[in-house]
């Protein structure tokens, strides 16, 4: 083997071939020494895959060299380099561990090592196999994030030539490349990946709407080339004018992207306004703001379309400012600005850590964040349940932006939906422990309450309070969810019972009633109606979260029993509400797809109102009567809800509108005028029937479109 290296060196040296040449072209930034590594693991992996070939019929060098150069296109060191091209050897040749170890030392060896491991990890229809998977490759990652790294790097050339392999597993590796690696790269701040795997896998996990939109976009960008010229040179002009220095770049809207907001906001590709894309890049931030200034002088910024990011930046620690202006004939531009720093870190994220450590050390901030991330995974990597590490990673895989202040002026960043209790735990943990209420904004809050951006934060404790399970129905976050479980976990079943009996008995109270002035038969029929032996089996299941402390003392009561006829044969709508009366407000007509909370009346059972409902602050006072509820999973059953339709009034409008409603198959349960005005509009109030919220989306969109309407909107009272 010695031999065959030293001839294989000597051979480098006089004519190295052309994929080695690429990667030393990318290498300008190590030194000799460092270079002379890459080159003896390029060597190594040449030799040991000699005899190989891809499903394409090229030599299987051309994948690891490819793997190397993304790598190196990145700016890693030596031994990530290395890694990335030797990180198949250990799988499919004859190398051993211990002839690494020799050649190359123990930290390549380790990251060649992490990536045999994750090779070895399949995507499996299994939900438990997957989700297993998908744990063994977070855990590699807190070890070392630069396994992670060359994983992406893989997983890029191998979507990329994927089209030697059949349909079957091209859709299979594209849906997987969405849902898994993609979202890394972008939580990783690694926006270049991100875009090309995206990019690439779109059009194999989904070929049909990739088709579509592909076709559809071209046309719609034909002139994009021309109009972006005409922008561009105008700003540049006006920079200019004020001195200062600038790159203007053009940005294409990349497909998936495109596709992501279509679905999530349900529109059409027409309604997409920010198709044309520029970013300046200035040399400081100072410069950004002035920018700014100077852009919307030329075109009219369009209001609600600002974000500004350097004062707030993102999870992942992206900064720029984002604005939308009305370009030459009303077309719509996004603008980024940012510096030059920024725009590194923007390119790739954590990996712009190891060229620029020696620089100014806030370019290092994704390197912290994503260092932050990958602590709070090794914290729950404990869970005994892989699909609930997996449902607890994903949340933060795909965070919503939710930008919240402490009453110090702190700000943390949470996932959306996120609770007060989320927000404890993000503090502290010992806060989140103790936490018995919340100020919203100085405004005393329940717990449960879902917290928006730009909102102060306050928790109140208590040193005798204790986490409680009802929690687990609303609370977001991994940190928040892995420190209440492992509370419970850790009490004995003793310690369970006489918490669930603590709850019930606080239920009880709330509803106004003693448990000693509950008679035997009452207790006897709750047991038996809910399957239970006894009340100490009860007793544990609330102490675990299982059951509802608040609805089983209800249950017990019977307060609305006169309520329960008219729900005997009812279809169950919301989880754990068995035997429960419910009723759904009048207020603002929830229907599945809504978030939702109910409140306990002794009048009407169980009312569900959404969570935006004008109501929920309303009844600040009962705040031991809110219950967080949820939806049963595939709900079968219509709901009534309202739309406003601002329409012209003239004759033949009414109808049209009403007839549009009908082919949807949509029942209309009432109708009326709500508001006429002098410019001869009128507001129409439609109580209609529908199955959910995407199906109220479809409605609304086809009504949209019609000549005599103006808005349609959703109606809350």
């Amino acid at each position: 083997m010695d031999n065959i290296l030293e001839s294989a060196v000597l051979m480098l040296q006089k004519r190295p071939p052309k994929l080695l040449k690429q990667l030393l072209y990318c290498l300008d930034y190590l030194s000799e020494d460092d270079q002379e590594v890459v080159k003896k693991a390029y060597v190594f992996s040449s030799i040991s895959h000699e005899h190989q070939s891809r499903q394409s019929g090229e030599p299987y060098i051309h994948h690891p060299a490819a793997v190397a150069t993304t790598l190196a296109e990145l700016k890693l060191d030596k031994e990530t380099i290395s890694a990335g091209l030797l990180h198949d050897v250990l799988e499919d040749t004859t190398l051993t561990k211990e002839l690494l170890h020799e050649e190359f030392g123990s930290e390549i060896l380790s990251l060649v090592d992490g990536v045999s491991k994750l090779d070895q990890i399949e995507y499996a229809d299994n939900n438990q196999r997957q989700a297993e998977s998908f744990r063994k490759m977070m855990l590699a990652m807190v070890q070392d994030i630069r396994v992670i790294l060359i994983k992406l790097a893989d997983r890029l050339h191998n979507i990329q030539t994927l089209n030697a392999l059949d349909t079957k597993k091209q859709m299979r590796i594209g849906k997987e490349t969405l849902e898994v690696y993609a979202p890394i790269a972008n939580r990783l701040g690694i926006f270049n990946m991100k875009v090309l795997l995206e990019k690439e896998a779109f059009k194999f996990a989904y070929p049909y709407r990739y088709k579509i939109i592909s076709r559809a976009l071209k046309k719609k960008l034909g002139n994009q080339k021309r109009i972006l010229k005409k922008i561009s040179t105008r700003i540049s002009k006006k920079l200019n004018e004020k001195t200062i220095l600038h790159d203007i770049e053009a940005r294409e809207k990349d497909l998936f992207s495109v596709y992501k907001k279509m679905k999530k906001r349900h529109l059409s590709l027409d309604q997409i306004v920010d198709m044309y894309g520029l970013r300046i890049i200035v040399d400081d931030v100072h410069d950004c703001y002035q920018v700014l200034g100077l852009v919307h002088e030329v075109y009219k910024p369009i209001m609600g379309k600002f974000k500004d990011y350097i004062a707030i930046p993102r999870v992942n620690g992206y900064q720029s400012i984002h604005t939308s202006l009305l370009g030459p004939g009303g077309t719509p531009i996004e603008v980024q600005i940012r510096t030059r720093a920024m725009h590194r870190v923007a390119e790739n994220g954590i990996a712009a850590h190891w060229k620029y450590k020696s620089e100014n050390p806030s370019d290092a901030s994704p390197q912290a964040k994503a260092r932050e991330w990958l602590a709070s995974i090794q914290e729950i990597q404990g869970v005994s349940h892989p699909e609930e590490f997996l449902e607890s990673v994903k949340v933060d895989l795909f965070p919503d932006k939710v930008y919240v202040f402490s009453p110090k002026g702190k700000i943390f960043r949470l996932p959306s939906k996120a609770t007060c209790v989320d927000f404890a735990y993000a503090v502290h943990s010992d806060l989140g422990n103790s936490c018995i209420g919340a100020k919203i904004n100085k405004v005393q809050m329940p717990l449960r309450t879902v917290i928006e951006s730009g909102q102060t934060i306050e928790i109140l404790t208590s040193k005798n309070s204790n986490p409680d399970p009802n929690w687990l129905s609303f609370i977001t976050t991994a940190k928040a969810r892995n420190n209440l479980r492992n509370y419970l976990k850790k009490l004995t079943s003793a310690q369970t019972s006489a918490l669930g009996k603590r709850l019930f008995n606080n239920a009880l109270n709330t509803l106004g009633k003693k448990q000693r002035n509950i008679s035997k038969k009452q207790i006897q029929l709750l047991l038996e109606s809910l399957a239970f032996k006894n009340m100490d089996e009860l007793y544990e299941n609330i102490g675990l979260g299982d059951k509802n402390p608040l609805l089983i003392a209800q249950m017990m009561l019977g307060e609305q029993q006169e309520n329960h006829t008219s729900f005997d044969h009812a279809p169950l709508l919301i989880k754990g509400t068995e035997g429960v009366s419910i009723t759904f407000s009048n207020c603002c007509h929830p229907i599945p797809g809504d978030a939702i909370i109910g409140h306990l009346s002794k009048a009407k059972g169980l009312v569900i109102h959404r969570r935006k409902c004008l109501h929920v602050n309303s009844f600040i006072k009962e705040i031991s009567r809110w219950i967080s509820v949820e939806w049963v999973d595939n709900v079968d059953h219509m709901l009534s809800t309202e739309i406003t339709v601002h329409a012209k009034h003239q004759p033949g409008s009414f109808a049209e509108i009403a007839g549009k409603i009908a082919d949807n198959g949509c029942n209309v349960e009432q109708v009326s005028i709500a508001t006429e005005y002098e410019d001869d509009t009128v507001d129409l109030l439609f109580q209609i029937q529908v199955e959910n919220r995407k199906y109220l989306a479809d409605i609304i969109k086809q009504i949209r479109v019609l000549q005599s309407v103006k808005k349609v909107t959703r109606s809350m009272h």
